[in-house]
């Protein structure tokens, strides 16, 4: 199937060919190997059983939040446009249908690499040919399948890679593509922390409309908000208790997903628990997420106004993933676009960098597990359990600095010019 996706109809080359039909080797034995690793791991793929679940509440006419699902009684935390979306998933036995999600995970990966390279390299000015861009997507998803973000989402059978793609390909259209924003619509209708990049094409759209009136950032933003809202009047008007359930309720039941301090938690609210050695960080997390929510909005969005989509992506990306009150450590799939962007942008040594950090496992380094062991981490064990919001933090910070040097070096090259204009005209 990958390589049905991928498959050019004619290469214009015997290399080209060869080449092709190496890296669709490589990353098909990569997927074995990924798949046997997991089956021989036994993984529960716990997620994926409490979204059937889910599902076969809705069909049965009961209270979706008073759900409790597998022998860990994990609740519904998402809204109730999400349970819809599972109801199909009561219709395949378990077994078949582990191997549906494992497959369609698989495919979403290539998919996603795909679209992470396209946008990453938007802009360079060293955009591949479309075999060479094949043949990179196939690599790298050879390669991005053992990272601890993607290695967990199937390990649970969760839908980040889903949502993930759903907002780059948004991200990725032209201007003024018909459909350009349903993608993030979509995805926060399913979970709410991508509504940030419909925030960020508000503001960049509002900020350009003073010199340019209508753009195409605010109808992606527009667009965005009509999906929203419509999914969830749709599922407002097939689950009316649920949703108001949620939307009063266990919207803002942050405890229902878990502790806070849980190492898997990768998020600002989980670092500060660790440091605090407290459940609930309470108005440190309120107000420290207020002021990186600030900044880290404040770089995606220069960065989208300068052209530089890639930064405003991954920026974007990493302040959502640092203000959500929970981030799994499975929601950072969004490394493989971190990394590829710093490939591009900041060379091999930051990219590989990168790609230890989330490659490493190293957060699972320290105590964790029942018994609330991260309560008592030492200063040591709470730098590796913080490395992806640290990561995140160097990310953001990487990026406001190439704007402000980018920024300076027009202002020099202006300065510079304008006497040059001054002499030929006297």
């Amino acid at each position: 199937m990958t390589l049905s996706v991928l498959a050019p109809t004619t290469l214009r080359s015997a290399s080209d060919r060869r080449s092709f039909l190496l890296a669709a080797s490589v990353c098909l034995l990569s997927f074995a190997a990924f798949w046997t690793a997991q089956r021989v791991a036994g993984v529960s793929m716990i997620d994926l059983m409490v979204y059937r679940a889910e599902g076969r509440t809705v069909l049965d006419g009961q209270d979706l939040y008073a759900m409790r699902a597998t022998a860990a009684r994990l609740p519904t935390t998402y809204p109730p446009f999400a349970a819809l979306l599972f109801t199909p998933l009561t219709l395949p036995g378990v077994p078949e249908l582990r191997t549906l999600a494992t497959v369609g995970n698989l495919l979403l990966l290539v998919v996603f690499v795909r679209l992470s390279l396209r946008l990453v390299l938007h802009g360079t000015g060293r955009l591949p040919t479309e075999a060479a861009l094949r043949v990179t997507t196939l690599w790298v998803a050879a390669l991005a399948v053992w990272c601890e973000p993607v290695w967990t989402t199937l390990r649970y059978g969760q839908i980040n890679l889903l949502l993930a793609a759903a907002v780059l390909w948004d991200l990725s259209r032209r201007d003024g593509h018909r459909w350009a924003g349903a993608g993030i619509g979509f995805a926060a209708a399913v979970k709410l922390t991508p509504a940030l990049f419909a925030v960020l094409l508000l503001i960049a759209g509002l900020v350009r409309a003073r010199g340019a009136g209508w753009n195409p950032w605010l109808r992606q933003a527009s667009t965005a908000a009509a999906v929203f809202t419509g999914a969830t009047l749709a599922a407002a008007a097939v689950l009316p208790h649920d949703s108001h359930r949620f939307w009063t309720g266990a919207l803002f039941e942050t405890g229902r997903v878990g502790h806070a301090e849980d190492t898997a938690n990768q998020s600002l609210r989980g670092v500060l628990a660790r440091l605090l050695h407290t459940g609930d960080p309470g108005l440190w997390w309120a107000v420290a997420a207020a002021g990186v929510a600030v900044a880290g909005l404040a770089v995606a969005v220069m960065a989208a106004l300068r052209g530089e989509r890639a930064g405003a992506l991954v920026a974007c990306a990493a302040t959502a993933l640092l203000i959500s009150p929970v981030s799994w450590s499975h929601h950072w799939v969004w490394c493989v676009p971190t990394v590829l962007f710093l490939a591009v942008r900041a060379g091999a040594r930051w990219a590989v960098a990168a790609g230890l950090v989330f490659c490493s496992f190293a957060l699972w380094w320290v105590p964790h597990g029942p018994g609330r062991l991260e309560l008592a981490q030492s200063g040591a064990q709470m730098a590796l359990s913080a490395l992806y919001p640290l990561t995140a933090a160097a990310l953001i910070g990487y990026v406001a600095a190439q704007l402000g040097r980018a920024g300076a070096g027009r202002s020099g090259q202006a300065g510079r010019i304008r006497p040059s204009r001054t002499s030929r005209t006297a």
